[in-house]
């Protein structure tokens, strides 16, 4: 049986403590993120989102919003970013579209591999840029449809020219800090 979003929708009113996607007609519980890969995530997001909304360029999102992509799919990246261009109001539901950027932190029970099967399905529908962090191994990957991935590490700036000039953020200030 194919489930469609207004199954995912009924399902997700019945357990609303847990995150679901809608994946070629079949519904997959999230588990939750590791401690360290959230705050990575939400990192990213605050410094994305403290430069994105004072220009009014888009709107910055985490983990729980959810999009309705081109080939029925929902799925919900860690972080997105959509152009205000592409979306002027936020819809109640899911938002109908590809983001413009999607952002997954791995967890430690994650998969490199699955994550990049799940970026770069967002890729192919429609999103400009998917990064993937891993904070156990501290590099980001920066994936376009249209490119070779590029690794950055610690000491390195992470810019997205094409979608967000003059943003960026150095790599080794995404990580969980250390306190004495």
């Amino acid at each position: 049986m194919t489930l469609t979003v207004k199954d995912l929708e009924t399902l997700q009113a019945q357990i609303p403590d847990h995150r679901l996607e809608l994946v070629d007609g079949e519904i997959i519980v999230m588990s939750p993120s590791g401690y360290e890969s959230d705050e990575v995530a939400s990192e990213f997001s605050a410094q994305l989102r403290n430069w994105v909304r004072p220009r009014k360029l888009g709107r910055v999102t985490g983990s729980s919003a959810g999009f309705t992509l081109p080939n029925a799919d929902t799925r919900a990246p860690d972080v997105s970013f959509v152009q205000a261009e592409r979306l002027r109001k936020s819809p109640r539901s899911f938002a109908e579209l590809a983001p413009d950027l999607m952002v997954e932190v791995k967890s430690p029970t994650d998969s490199l591999a699955k994550l990049r099967e799940k970026i770069d399905t967002f890729l192919s529908l429609g999103t400009k840029v998917g990064i993937l962090i891993n904070p156990e191994q501290r590099w980001v990957e920066v994936r376009r449809s249209t490119q070779a991935p590029t690794t950055l590490h610690d000491g390195d700036t992470l810019t997205i020219p094409d979608l967000l000039p003059g943003w960026d953020v150095q790599v080794n200030d995404l990580w969980s800090p250390e306190f004495d």
